[in-house]
């Protein structure tokens, strides 16, 4: 005997409405006057047009059946809209968020290029970071090690001290002056 899963392999038993654009699929409504087919808005007119026509004729019974056919067209109908406007408003939502997004990244885009022209107007000045800057070093908290004089740096001619040139000074004293010239005779 076979299971019940087999049976139904390839059958779509799912009792949930298709999903999909509603208002313009096309529905087959069995009616009391036969088959209407088309979409919610064409079976709606028909209807409507069949009730108008049992009225006249003077059958209230057909023309309440049809009156009632109609209305269930129309609350799909306007159920259908009502889930396309929802999610409109949803994807509207998403592409203003994204804009308000991308406008934001333009707005940070704009100040760093801003930052960025002004430190290149003003080179000689430190460009400013928000990150903490390290405490100054003293003199007194620099550790030499001992015995030696090196201090790492290698020495350039540019950095060495050139011995000034000494004056000579003319003694103060009148013994130590030479002699002052004599005048000629």
């Amino acid at each position: 005997m076979r299971s019940s899963k087999s049976r139904s392999r390839g059958k779509n038993r799912n009792n949930n409405r298709p999903s999909g654009n509603i208002v313009n699929r096309v529905f087959d409504s069995s009616g009391p006057e036969g088959k209407v087919r088309g979409t919610p808005q064409q079976i709606i007119d028909k209807y409507n047009q069949l009730f108008r026509d049992a009225q006249l004729a003077g059958d209230r019974v057909d023309a309440e059946n049809f009156a009632q056919h109609a209305e269930h067209y129309t609350r799909m109908l306007a159920e259908a809209m009502r889930e396309q406007e929802s999610r409109r408003e949803e994807q509207e939502r998403q592409r203003q968020a994204e804009r308000d997004r991308q406008a934001e990244r333009d707005r940070q885009a704009q100040a760093d290029r801003d930052r960025n022209q002004a430190q290149q107007q003003q080179p000689d000045r430190a460009p400013q970071s928000d990150a903490p800057q390290p405490a100054s070093v003293s003199d007194a908290d620099v550790i030499e090690p001992q015995g030696s004089d090196d201090n790492g740096l290698v020495e350039t001619p540019e950095a060495q001290e050139k011995p000034k040139p000494r004056r000579r000074r003319k003694p103060k004293s009148e013994d130590s002056a030479p002699p002052a010239p004599e005048a000629a005779e």
